[in-house]
């Protein structure tokens, strides 16, 4: 499948290629000397556009290295992430047109709802003309046609972030992202806002490089810059079209706010680590410079780097092949090394009988997992007796994608209950968000989502249950469990093992998905492309749709 609609490159590609070849010493010569016309520098997209494209940061803010020889070159890290190919995310085109699909008469609201995000640079600039912000006539990426087609594509890119000010930044009037952006001032006269101060020399190449004049501004490393999009309402529609409710769709922002973690770190500090020592920022005549943020977006979502690398020539994916892997690894590694512990406690075997607490920690600075609600994390319990022969198992991820045990996985009616002790092989504690359909039971339609019938997801250290918000409330038993708290959960385990022989070896891990089976076996009734391409692509992932955060073992005499 991979190998088939192989298309030209897009212009834009070109272009980017051709600035990453040329030596910096040529690029200031060209900056300085011949400064290129902002009109030529447009091409390709509207000519009063707020934005630019990222090839026109790309150019200079790449082949950067540190005194020990790593590359933290800012392009590269950003045309891997999540931020540089949010447009090109197969699984956000396949839920934007479900939507479209279960909501027809609100498709044109939905694909504006739905792009503020994703498209940001697109959508800003649609509701400065007085229009609606689109999907699907930008897309495929790199090869619509269409007016804003290039800064659709683009993503999350650069002159998106550094453009937004500090306004109305913290308050509500800045979710789902209401941040503000000056439209007033023409590209030649507009500011991009970042951590460090710059001289006029150096800003005059700027300036003439891009369009855009460098400013110092704090609120560009603040966790309410985050904050601005990922906090997101999502509003509920019945089958006539009418509002009937509104979701906290995903809140990892005032998860946040109301954790320890608000007085110690920002969304920054952890998903974008700072470089130790001086680092240049620019590869033109750069200044050294102390804190310098890597712009690698680690986070929740390992999966679909490796899915956009396996599926690049259908999605116009520009990132190179090792770039989207080091992006994935990296984001394995932060899973693994800063996201939960797991520990086996008072272990007892009595008269045929195994009881043990199995506690797991929260090292995130919000829930575990956050953000969109397809996420989830579980634990998977086996036992064994001295000869290997296995007694018990809970939580057993099987080749679909699915867990054994689950009842959601097997039936999308029901889901599985959050546990205080669990004595079956059939019960499985899953850390996750199940959406309240507003006619009743479970869904995974956005806008068919009116509240939680459970949400159980691992609270950060420091959040109390009882004074939180309704926004990032606990939903189901877990609100009423003593050993479900902020940082932490226990969970007893109940295992008969009747004339087998001791030693017992109990191993437990806590498992994450970013797209759980149900979240994508639902798109399969819908006969669409963007649906049915996405259950295809998820099919051929096959092993590789989850992850590893944590692992304890214990033998027990």
């Amino acid at each position: 499948m991979a190998g088939r609609n192989v298309r030209p490159e897009p212009a834009s590609v070109q272009r980017n290629r051709l600035m990453l070849r040329i030596p910096p010493a040529a690029l200031v010569a060209a900056l300085v000397f011949a400064p290129v016309s902002l009109e030529a520098q447009q091409a390709g997209q509207p000519a009063d556009s707020l934005f630019r494209a990222s090839d026109a940061c790309i150019a200079c803010h790449n082949d950067l290295t540190t005194s020990s020889g790593q590359d933290i070159s800012i392009g590269y890290d950003w045309r891997s992430s999540m931020m540089g190919n949010s447009a090109r995310d197969p699984y956000w085109q396949a839920g934007v047109r479900r939507e479209s699909l279960d909501h027809p008469t609100a498709s044109a609201a939905i694909e504006d709802k739905c792009s503020i995000c994703h498209m940001p640079m697109a959508r800003y600039m649609a509701h400065v003309a007085g229009l609606s912000g689109e999907v699907f006539t930008n897309l495929p990426v790199g090869q619509s046609e269409a007016p804003g087609a290039l800064l659709a594509g683009d993503g999350v890119a650069c002159s998106v972030c550094h453009q937004i000010k500090g306004d109305n930044l913290d308050s509500p009037e800045s979710f789902t992202g209401g941040f503000v952006v000056d439209h007033e001032n023409n590209l030649g006269q507009r500011i991009v806002h970042g951590p460090f101060e710059i001289d006029g020399g150096r800003q005059r190449i700027m300036r003439s490089a891009s369009g855009f004049e460098p400013n110092e501004a704090p609120h560009i490393q603040s966790s309410a810059l985050c904050g601005s999009c990922h906090t997101l309402y999502t509003h509920a529609l019945n089958a006539a079209g009418e509002e009937v409710g509104e979701l906290p769709e995903q809140m990892p922002f005032r998860e946040w706010l109301h954790s320890a973690y608000k007085e110690e770190r920002s969304c920054q500090d952890c998903h974008m680590p700072k470089v130790e020592g001086e680092s240049p920022i620019t590869g033109v005549l750069s200044q050294p410079r102390e804190n310098v943020s890597r712009h690698v977006f680690r986070g929740g979502n390992f999966f679909m780097p490796r899915l956009l690398n396996r599926y690049r020539k259908e999605l116009g994916v520009v990132a190179l092949p090792q770039e989207l892997e080091a992006t994935a690894s990296r984001s394995v590694e932060h899973l693994g090394t800063n996201s939960a512990t797991v520990n086996i406690e008072d272990v007892n075997v009595e008269d045929g009988h195994l009881t043990l607490q199995v506690s797991v920690e929260n090292k995130a600075g919000h829930k575990l997992p956050t953000a969109y609600p397809s996420r989830r994390a579980w634990l998977h319990v086996r036992v064994e007796d001295r000869n290997g022969r296995l007694l018990f198992e809970s939580g057993r991820l099987q080749e679909n994608g699915a867990i054994a045990g689950n009842d959601n996985d097997e039936d999308p009616e029901r889901y599985e209950a959050h546990y205080a002790r669990i004595d079956s092989q059939e019960q499985v504690q899953i850390y996750e968000a199940i959406m309240e359909h507003y006619a009743g039971g479970p869904t995974t339609g956005l806008l068919n989502g009116v509240s939680y019938l459970k949400d159980n997801r691992l609270l950060p250290r420091g959040f109390a249950k009882r004074s939180a918000d309704a926004d990032v409330a606990v939903h189901g038993t877990a609100a009423t469990d003593a050993d479900f708290q902020g940082g932490s959960d226990r969970v007893q385990y109940s295992i008969d093992v009747p004339g087998s022989a001791g030693p017992f070896t109990t191993a437990v891990e806590l498992l994450y998905q970013p797209v759980s089976y149900r979240w994508a076996r639902n798109l399969e009734q819908y006969d669409a492309a963007e649906p049915q391409r996405f259950v295809g692509f998820y099919d051929s992932m096959t092993g590789a749709t989850h992850q590893l955060l944590a692992r304890t073992t214990i033998t027990t005499p």
